[in-house]
């Protein structure tokens, strides 16, 4: 039987205070050679993806890149669809009480999700929701008034207000 003899190697640790010495100095004579030479490669990709994430959510919400600050926060889509009613509202202008009631359910609707921006997050998700039907209601009469057929069998169609829910 033979007895082997531990390595020096198993007994010293791996990151010893000298190796962390020279580490630190190897980082700081490299990261003051290197550093100014990455930082504007790095500002740049930053700022195209920070561009390409708002030409995104600009898409997402149908407004343009620009706008994107004002439908901020978490009723951000639904006041973006609003604005949007409202801008399809102004071609509906039928001479008769549509479009005044309708201006005037939009701005309740709006109070409604500023509201519910304070709420607790059930209470916030189900007042979203209900302003989300609201809304898919509201479109498909501004739909039908324009003479847009609805492309859903059987009438039945797929709200949108689990949605708005789900990302509130």
């Amino acid at each position: 039987m033979s007895f082997r003899r531990k390595s020096k190697a198993a007994d010293t640790p791996r990151i010893t205070p000298a190796k962390a010495k020279n580490a630190i100095a190897v980082t700081r004579i490299v990261g003051t050679a290197v550093l100014p030479v990455i930082t504007p490669y790095l500002t740049r990709a930053a700022g195209s993806t920070r561009d390409r994430w708002d030409r995104i959510r600009a898409r997402r919400l149908g407004i343009p890149v620009d706008d994107l600050p004002t439908y901020s926060g978490r009723g951000g889509a639904l006041h973006a669809r609003i604005a949007g009613i409202a801008t399809a509202l102004g071609d509906v202008r039928d001479g008769g009480t549509f479009a005044a009631t309708t201006e005037t359910r939009l701005r309740q609707l709006t109070a409604a999700v500023r509201a519910a921006e304070r709420m607790p997050t059930a209470r916030r998700r189900a007042a979203h929701q209900a302003v989300a039907a609201e809304l898919d209601r509201l479109e498909q009469e501004i739909l039908e008034r324009l003479d847009v057929r609805s492309c859903y069998l059987g009438g039945n169609q797929a709200s949108s207000a689990g949605a708005y829910a789900e990302g509130s």
